[in-house]
């Protein structure tokens, strides 16, 4: 049996790997400043496969770069031993019910590098969307200290602010040196890592203000490729202005930056016209559009059906040229010759051709489609006493979105109304601002990533959405739990961190929108902290153990974790998504976990029998994953590998 790895991949190493497959003869050995050889790249050779220039240390080249930043990119790919703990209590089902289990959607309280170091391998790939709200770097924000000297200990005494799991957080204000340093060197690895997680055909959206906008677009040239940026949008958040004394014009926007995985797959971004005409202005061109109902149901009136081009007129399309008849009382419409008399009908005429030449106008549709497609038609009274007639377009349910969005406040009445009326959270981005930009995307089952998640405005925006069209769109957040300021209303409420704040939102926003809409839809959420990893140093430096200490370390699982914590952690290790269905039975006496509808099936227990071993192989699971020391005797483990090559062979056997 193959043992687990138990902790995050190491990107180096597997871009090492990658360039070695490809370039084998570039692959060498060398000394390094302590005298140990180790293993190397000779560049010439690699110059010569590429058949490109390689720059050296200090010649001139194109690039966009800041102190500390190769330790940044050294950081996005150094790998951690931690994992995921499920807090039950918690958690949300899907109906709503608190403590339950079975939601698809995740929270995940920690620092979210660590999380997406965490979620790397399980969502690589798979999520279509990915929103973040990042700190602005605005002099006052407290930003995550990624520092890559001192020890936590160190750094905590220096800050005065760190949370429980030892996560360092700093105000970063104007006067520190390393003012927009220490923000590029935060925001940096969490998008290395959150390229990842995107589907080829995925978006990113980021919030941003003029701090450092112009910063963040040049970082995401470098990790996205400047051939991935699909727009800027300037989302009018405060339309009198921040009226507050300074140089220049007071401001009333800020940015959305978005880019894509992969430009030429993705597609068009659109948005329902109907949530356009009620929250857009009319001004918007699509948006305005005269939405009205008849037996069919929704149609948008469109164009008239006249022809406006003069080139097709009774000499080029004779055929379209003729009279079209309406009854204002039963709403008939008919066809018939020019100046032809209908008891009970107005005549329209094709407008007058104004050429010179030609008398009329075509119309855009023959005779036979009139007759045949007339529900599709509506007359309507025009500005001079008479009648027009104009398509009617019953596939309008999407526009193409603006760059430009206005009549979207923040979010802030919205977090009232749900904690009445108290202010808990300052600056919520807008539930309508993330409907807009999830809508945007069409494909109601993908998966949105937020890990700068504060409110969990995304959230409450995905339920909503889902809720008006059936969707099933599920959501990832991660949030620090950073402490709320002990003068504040959040504090004082009993919110003790951001994550409350956060958590209690989805709840309260899941059961207003389902007495609202009584809606089918996940209104839950699995919660889960970051934490230490399951296993003892010894699981993963079994060399530095001395002799003497062997006997310490029987069981290389710490002592506070339960089979539920250990199976989470092989779920990340083996990729198997969060969101997936677990079943806790019984075999034989002892808990064995179904996971994903026995795609995994792992048993952590003790004095594990072949009756258990062989029940187990015969469910022909993909993965099988016990203890290391869990097997009943000698014979059990011996007989282990025999008894899964007679049941399920293919099935991959891994331990702890």
């Amino acid at each position: 049996m193959e043992k687990l790895r138990m902790h995050t991949p190491d990107m180096a190493e597997e871009n090492y790997k990658k360039l070695a497959a490809l370039f084998p003869n570039a692959v060498t050995e060398t000394i390094d400043d302590d005298g140990n050889v180790v293993r190397a790249i000779d560049k010439d050779v690699l110059m010569q496969e590429i058949n490109t220039k390689v720059v050296d240390d200090g010649q001139e080249r194109y690039q966009f770069t800041w102190p500390d930043k190769r330790k940044a990119i050294i950081l996005a790919n150094q790998p951690i031993a931690k994992t995921l703990r499920f807090e039950k209590e918690k958690s949300v089902g899907r109906d709503g019910t608190p403590g339950g289990t079975d939601s698809e959607n995740i929270y995940i309280e920690g620092d979210n590098l660590d999380a997406l170091k965490l979620l790397q391998e399980t969502y690589l790939g798979k999520v279509k969307m990915i929103y973040i709200d990042p700190p602005y770097n605005t002099g006052n924000d407290f930003i995550y200290e990624d520092d890559f000297s001192q020890s936590i200990e160190e750094y905590a005494r220096n800050s005065g602010q760190q949370d429980e799991e030892g996560n360092r957080l700093v105000q970063n204000s104007e006067s520190n040196g390393r003012f927009h340093t220490d923000w590029l060197n935060m925001i940096f690895p969490r998008l290395r890592l959150a390229k990842d997680m995107l589907s080829d055909d995925g978006l990113i959206f980021i919030s941003i203000d003029d701090n450092e906008r112009e910063n963040l677009k040049k970082i995401c040239d470098e990790v996205f490729g400047s051939k991935n940026y699909i727009n800027q949008f300037a989302w009018v958040s405060n339309i009198t202005g921040r009226q507050i004394a300074g140089i220049g014009a007071a401001k009333t926007w800020e940015s959305v930056i978005v880019y894509a995985k992969n430009a030429p797959l993705t597609t068009s971004m659109t948005v329902d016209i109907k949530f356009a005409k009620n929250n857009m202005p009319d001004s918007y061109k699509g948006f305005s559009k005269d939405i009205r109902t008849d037996k069919l149901g929704d149609f948008a009136v469109g164009d008239t059906l006249y022809n406006h081009n003069r080139k097709f007129n009774e000499e080029t399309r004779p055929n379209l040229v003729f009279s079209i008849f309406y009854n204002p009382s039963t709403k008939e419409i008919i066809t018939g010759d020019i100046g032809e008399r209908k008891d009970g009908f107005i005549e329209l005429p094709p407008h007058k051709n104004g050429d010179g030449v030609h008398k009329y106008h075509a119309w855009r549709w023959s005779k036979q489609k009139i007759t045949n497609e007339n529900y599709n038609l509506i007359v309507l009274p025009n500005s001079s006493d008479g009648y027009e007639i104009y398509t009617k377009i019953r596939d309008f349910n999407n526009t193409l979105l603006k760059d430009i969005i206005t009549n979207i406040p923040n979010g802030d009445s919205e977090v009232r109304k749900l904690f009445d009326n108290q202010k808990l959270f300052d600056y919520p981005k807008s539930v309508n601002l993330l409907r807009l930009f999830i809508d945007s995307i069409n494909d109601k089952n993908l998966i949105v990533m937020d890990f700068f998640s504060g409110s969990a405005t995304t959230a409450h925006a995905i339920m909503q959405l889902n809720a008006e069209d059936k969707g099933n769109r599920k959501f990832i957040l991660v949030q620090l739990p950073e402490t709320t300021n002990k003068k504040s209303e959040a504090y004082r409420t009993g919110y003790k961190t951001i994550c409350d704040i956060g958590e209690e939102r989805i709840r309260r926003a899941g059961k207003k929108i389902k007495e609202k809409t009584s809606a089918d839809i996940d209104y839950g959420f699995r919660c889960f902290k970051v934490d230490s990893s399951n296993m003892e140093d010894v699981y993963y430096k079994p060399s530095e153990v001395k002799q003497a200490e062997i006997d310490l370390f029987a069981d290389n699982i710490k002592a506070d974790r339960t089979p539920e914590d250990l199976l989470i952690q092989v779920m990340l290790d083996l990729g198997v998504l969060l969101s997936s269905k677990v079943e806790k039975t019984q075999i034989a006496g002892k808990h064995v976990f179904s996971v994903a509808d026995g795609y995994l099936i792992a048993c952590f227990d003790d004095e594990v029998t072949e009756e258990v071993v062989t029940a187990i192989a015969k469910k022909k699971p993909f993965y099988a994953v016990f203890r290391d020391s869990s097997m009943a005797d000698d014979s059990v483990a011996a007989n282990f590998e025999q008894i899964f090559a007679t049941y399920s062979p293919q099935t991959v056997r891994k331990v702890l």
